[in-house]
């Protein structure tokens, strides 16, 4: 169990949330560019390794730093190229997305649960297909977006009883578990409501890749204070192998390393430096090739051990 200590607005976390251990060291200050423009700090824990925001914002109080046009994932903005660059990309990740559900559970249809569902559009996309689609999201403004444009009526994060044991064939992630207050808690629901065959797909940023390396404090996917956790491939196999999950296999995800060091050169330089970003995104995915397993996003395939 990990310690916490309040203060006013922040907590600070004690222990490592991975392997309990109190020694903690600093590692890097980084800065909210998307709604405080605040500072926030990093630490590594100095037994396994594990970085964290430290302190973060009570979780009563992180909503404020999403309530911004510019996070995508709940306004859907197309302000912006970045932004648009991104939807014109969401429209073939989607189907992508889809296709890597059908080929990892072998289904072209079935029941699904997706975890911090944002506005609803990779449920949509799922949907159309035949899918059995339910969602869970935070945000009452995205579940009302998901409502208005696409049918979906999802529920918030306080609903896991609304999903038996065993009921659940696959239950997605995609950029969800870095923003996750009580992370164990929601490892134990996704098992205990995962069929005995059933598959969780995690998709997180990789503070370990060759793109986060170079870019250091202005790493866009640090995205503090809502990245309360930073991930390497590492951690996500010793921490769901503690939560009683088998790491099947790990996927790419080579086009985030573009969007990531897009966003990247904005913070670093004030102005997005298109080419710049195009080159360190391919470096980074070139790196990947050759090291394995350090695209600067993944996909992580999990079955209950159970």
């Amino acid at each position: 169990m990990m310690g916490i200590e309040h203060c006013r607005d922040m907590e600070n976390l004690t222990s490592c949330p991975i392997c309990q251990s109190s020694e903690l060291k600093p590692f890097l200050e980084c800065t909210d560019y998307t709604v405080s423009k605040s500072d926030f700090n990093i630490v590594q824990c100095a037994s396994c390794g594990f970085h964290f925001t430290n302190p973060r914002p009570r979780e009563a109080e992180c909503g404020k730093y999403y309530q911004s046009e510019d996070y995508i994932s709940h306004s859907d903005t197309r302000k912006g190229l970045i932004n648009n660059l991104y939807h014109y990309a969401r429209k073939f990740t989607l189907k992508k997305k889809l296709k890597l559900v059908a080929s990892v559970t072998e289904k072209q249809q079935g029941n699904i649960l997706d975890l911090g569902c944002g506005t609803g559009a990779f449920l949509n996309t799922c949907k159309e297909s035949g899918w059995k689609v339910q969602g869970i999201e935070p945000s009452a403004d995205a579940r009302e977006f998901a409502h208005k444009n696409y049918a979906l009526d999802l529920y918030d994060v306080n609903s896991w009883e609304k999903f038996p044991d065993n009921s659940l064939g696959v239950v997605t992630a995609w950029h969800v578990l870095e923003h996750v207050y009580k992370l164990e808690d929601e490892a134990k629901q996704v098992k205990r409501a995962l069929s005995n065959n059933g598959t969780f797909i995690v998709a997180l940023p990789n503070c370990s890749s060759a793109d986060a390396r170079f870019y250091g404090r202005y790493w866009a996917a640090y995205d503090v204070p809502r990245h309360i956790w930073h991930f390497t491939p590492a951690d996500v196999k010793r921490f769901f192998e503690n939560q009683g999950f088998k790491l099947e296999s790990v996927l790419p995800m080579p086009w985030d390393a573009y969007y990531i060091c897009m966003l990247s050169e904005k913070y670093k330089g004030g102005n997005v430096n298109y080419g710049r970003a195009m080159i360190h995104g391919w470096f980074s995915n070139i790196n990947a090739k050759k090291e394995g397993n350090t695209w600067s996003s993944q996909i992580y395939i999990l079955k209950p051990d159970k």
